[in-house]
């Protein structure tokens, strides 16, 4: 039995006192998910696979997982995903049919945005070529922690943009999983998991293809190998724990206050629920609210882990420092339950999701509101964003000039060529115009 949680712990910025002011810049400078502690772990698993293929996912999947594969049965067949799809419960099925429906239509606009552009010009055509990948991975993690939602969220906007093929990596799946993946119109299942499921298809083994990118959720190891693999394939991000910052002044309800904070905490024992608020008053409100949902949570041994070891109650004096303090600390989920949230939103620069208001929980943007809700956490909404369709196209460059355009550029080309001792550039300018004189 873990310690009993007797409350968010209280950082009062108004003070200024050190030790809160340090608490909460620690806080902003989370790095769950960041640090390589699996590293070393999984860079054996990786070269494990690059080395011996097919033979290393079989032997590490009776390690890890005990269970015993022939390559053979990495693959499942396409029609186990209708099957499970035919199979499953009216209710769940509808369910997500119409997260697949939202999710795809929210993409469908999002894909929109993503043109080719150019110039022309007498003699000078210059384009940037938008184009989707030839294959990407989703990987989606199998058995207890199935999450159908991550399958639609990944593999959706990437079938948006026209992706050839998308692979679903998920050991152990649920039935409900591959249901998600006939909806998602994924094109090919492979029954494997964990780091050597990531350096398959990194590297491709004679049975599973290699891919130009792989995106989804996983544990520390997944997030390791998917890191030591970057610059052969592509990646989503660096993925942490999950974590919700909730904006609240006194015109907060509390219950829906605790409720926000205990959606992300009962994901991960490393999870971040924080409550950023200008009234003093609403803190004790929440905690109280807190003790009566936490008692009649399923996973409440998890849920009170994550509030007392990395949630906390922050409070300050007026509305502009709730909005600078949400920027620094740059969440994952985003809520406002505020006075004039709408107004309030416009002005935050630093976050994954925003959710506008008492009506929009965290929960409607984990399955049917539309955005993708793969999200950069740890901070990285400082300079990333959440998965959309331009995670799976690539743009290229390309670039036609007639004799007359290069004649125009020579001799600024030359001349920044020769200033970086680069003379083979220059010759390669001068000799065409040699050539054509």
């Amino acid at each position: 039995m873990s310690e009993p949680f007797t409350g968010l712990p209280v950082l009062d910025l108004r003070a200024k006192t050190p030790s809160a002011s340090d608490r909460w810049r620690e806080l902003c400078a989370r790095s769950f998910g960041l640090d390589g502690e699996a590293d070393q772990a999984a860079r054996a698993i990786v070269e494990q696979v690059r080395v011996h293929g097919d033979a290393a996912i079989i032997e590490l999947t009776h390690r890890f997982e005990q269970r015993t594969l022939s390559a053979n049965q990495f693959e499942l067949p396409r029609s186990r995903c209708e099957q499970a799809l035919t199979t499953l419960e009216p209710p769940l099925r509808a369910a997500l049919e119409q997260a697949a429906t939202r999710v795809r239509r929210f993409h469908e606009l999002q894909n929109q945005a993503l043109v080719s552009t150019g110039t022309e010009t007498p003699g000078e055509t210059l384009r940037s070529r938008v184009g989707p990948l030839a294959r990407v991975a989703v990987y989606a993690p199998g058995g207890t922690a199935a999450y159908p939602s991550s399958v639609l969220h990944a593999a959706i906007p990437a079938k948006v943009v026209g992706v050839d093929e998308v692979v679903l990596l998920t050991p152990r799946p649920s039935e409900v999983v591959l249901a998600a993946a006939a909806l998602a119109g994924v094109d090919r299942v492979f029954q494997i998991g964990g780091a050597q499921a990531i350096a398959a298809v990194a590297f491709g083994t004679a049975t599973v293809p290699r891919v130009d990118k792989i995106v989804g959720p996983g544990n520390a190891y997944v997030t390791a190998a998917k890191r030591l693999v970057f610059g052969r394939v592509d990646i989503d991000s660096i993925a942490g724990p999950s974590e919700i910052l909730v904006v609240a002044d006194h015109t907060a309800n509390p219950e829906l206050v605790a409720a926000d904070l205990i959606s992300q905490a009962e994901h991960d024992v490393l999870a971040s629920p924080v409550l950023l608020t200008t009234d003093p008053a609403l803190i004790e409100a929440v905690n109280a609210a807190l003790q009566r949902q936490l008692g009649q949570l399923p996973r409440r041994e998890i849920a009170c882990a994550a509030l007392r070891d990395q949630g906390a109650a922050v409070l300050v004096t007026t509305r502009e420092e709730l909005i600078s303090q949400a920027d620094a600390y740059a969440p994952e989920h985003l809520e406002l339950l505020v006075e004039a949230p709408a107004d309030m939103a416009a002005k935050i620069r630093r976050a994954g999701a925003i959710f506008v208001g008492a009506w929009t929980p965290e929960a409607a943007g984990d399955y049917t509101a539309g955005p993708s809700h793969v999200l950069p956490t740890a901070g990285g909404a400082r300079f990333s964003s959440p998965l959309g369709c331009w995670d799976f196209v690539r743009y290229t460059s390309v670039l036609e000039l007639s004799a007359d355009q290069l004649r125009a550029q020579a001799q600024a080309i030359t001349v920044l060529a020769r200033a970086e001792g680069l003379e083979g550039h220059a010759r390669a300018v001068e000799q065409r115009l040699e050539t054509n004189t």
